[in-house]
C-alpha cells in the first residue's frame, strides 16, 4: 500500500496561488458534476475484482494458495467501504436512488448500515478533529503500541458494530448526531440488517454450505486490518484545527490502492470539498496542492510515523 518516497510527511502551506480565491472556487465548482456512467464503471471494476478474487479463493481451497487468495479477497471486500463512503455522500452517481441502493448493499456486507453511517460521517465532516464533537474521536485515543495493534486487528470495529446495531434494533438510538426524526428509520434499518444476517445464516445451515464463510465472513475478518491501517492515515497525527486542508492527510500511493479506495487517498481535497465526486479528486488535488498541509509518501510511511510517535509517548 506504499508509494516510493521518503518515510515522512511533507508539510507545505504556500501563500501563493490560493485555489480558494474566486477563480479557484470556480475551477473547483466545475469539477462537481456527478456521473452515473463513471460511477457504474468504477463500481463494475470493483465488483469484477471481487468476483475474480472470490473465484481464486474457491479454486485454491485445499492448497497453500488459499492464504494469499484469502487476503486478496478480504482486502477487496472490506474496501467496499469506498463505494459506501462515496454513496452516503451521494456523489458516486447522479441519481439519488442509485446512490442509496449501492450504499445499502455495501453497508449490509460491512455491518455498517448506510443511514446510520451517513449521520455519523456527516457529523465527522462538520466537526473534523474537534475532540468534543467529532464522532471518530469518541472513545480513548491511541496512546500505546499495544492499543494500536488492538485497533488495527479490527476487533474493536466488529465489537462496536455488533453492539450498536443490536442496540439500535432494540429501539435505543441515543447518538446525539442522529436527529430525532431519523431515529425510527435507524431502528428499522438495524432490524432489517439483523433479519438479513439471520436469513443468510439459516439458508447456509439448511443447505449445508460454507460458501458464506469462505466468501464473506472469514475474508471480512482477514481484510479488516488493512482497512483500519488505511483509515488511520486520514487524520491520525493531523492538527486538531478547523482548517480542512490542515486537519486531513493526503497520502500518495500506487494505482491499485487508488483504484480500491476510489481516489479517497486524496483525503484533504475530499474534506475541503466533500461535494466533489471521486473522479474529480485528482484534478481537485492538483488545484489545492499549494494549500494542503500534510502529504505523505505512502501508507507504510504514515504507519511508521504513527508507530514512532506512539513509542515516544509510551517512553515518557
Amino acid at each position: 500500500m506504499d508509494a516510493a518516497g521518503p518515510a515522512s510527511d511533507s508539510i507545505r502551506r504556500d501563500s501563493q496561488g490560493d485555489p480558494r480565491s474566486t477563480p479557484g472556487k470556480l475551477a473547483l465548482r466545475s469539477l462537481a458534476a456527478r456521473s452515473d456512467r463513471k460511477g457504474l464503471v468504477r463500481l463494475g471494476g470493483h465488483l469484477a475484482m471481487l468476483t475474480a478474487t472470490g473465484c481464486l479463493l474457491l479454486w485454491s481451497r485445499g492448497t497453500l494458495w488459499v492464504v494469499p487468495a484469502l487476503f486478496a479477497h478480504g482486502v477487496v471486500l472490506v474496501f467496499l467501504f469506498a463505494p459506501l463512503h462515496e454513496t452516503i455522500h451521494r456523489t458516486a452517481f447522479r441519481r439519488r436512488a442509485l446512490n442509496d441502493a449501492v450504499a445499502r448493499a455495501a453497508g449490509f456486507l460491512l455491518l455498517l448500515p448506510a443511514d446510520y453511517f451517513r449521520c455519523f460521517h456527516l457529523e465527522h465532516h462538520r466537526f473534523t478533529q474537534d475532540r468534543a464533537r467529532d464522532p471518530e474521536l469518541a472513545g480513548r485515543p491511541l496512546t500505546s503500541r499495544i492499543g494500536y495493534l488492538h485497533h488495527v486487528s479490527g476487533l474493536p470495529y466488529w465489537r462496536e458494530r455488533i453492539a450498536t446495531t443490536w442496540r439500535h434494533a432494540r429501539g435505543s438510538v441515543t447518538e446525539r448526531y442522529v436527529p430525532a426524526p431519523r431515529r425510527p428509520a435507524i431502528v428499522r434499518e438495524a432490524r432489517w440488517h439483523l433479519a438479513g444476517y439471520a436469513l443468510a445464516a439459516a439458508a447456509s445451515l439448511a443447505a449445508g454450505s460454507t460458501l458464506l464463510l469462505w466468501l464473506w465472513v472469514i475474508p471480512a475478518l482477514v481484510g479488516q486490518p488493512f482497512l483500519r491501517l488505511y483509515l488511520l492515515a486520514e487524520h491520525s497525527g493531523c492538527p486538531e484545527v478547523p482548517d480542512m486542508l490542515a486537519n486531513s492527510r493526503t497520502t500518495l500511493s500506487n494505482a491499485a490502492v487508488r483504484l480500491l479506495c476510489w481516489n479517497m487517498n486524496l483525503h484533504s481535497a475530499h474534506h475541503a470539498y466533500p461535494a466533489l465526486p471521486f473522479h474529480a479528486l485528482p484534478a481537485a488535488d492538483r488545484l489545492l496542492a499549494p494549500q494542503i498541509a500534510l502529504r505523505s509518501r505512502g501508507y507504510a510511511a504514515v504507519q511508521r510515523v504513527i508507530w514512532a510517535r506512539l513509542g515516544a509517548e509510551s517512553a515518557r
